[in-house]
């Protein structure tokens, strides 16, 4: 079995009111990846697009 962070979260609401962290940290994980793909999209868009540039 290989943990994901979707079904962290999903067990972690019935302990929500007491152990907040349980889904925390795999939401915050799910966000900072989310986010660090966007930046590399931009990153990657912003070198390899000539139009963009100005």
């Amino acid at each position: 079995p290989f943990p994901e962070w979707g079904a962290m979260i999903s067990v972690a609401r019935t302990y929500l009111p007491d152990w907040w962290w349980y889904s925390f940290f795999p939401g915050a994980a799910i966000a900072l990846t989310v986010l660090g793909f966007n930046l590399l999209g931009d990153g990657l868009r912003d070198i390899l697009d000539p139009k963009h540039r100005e």
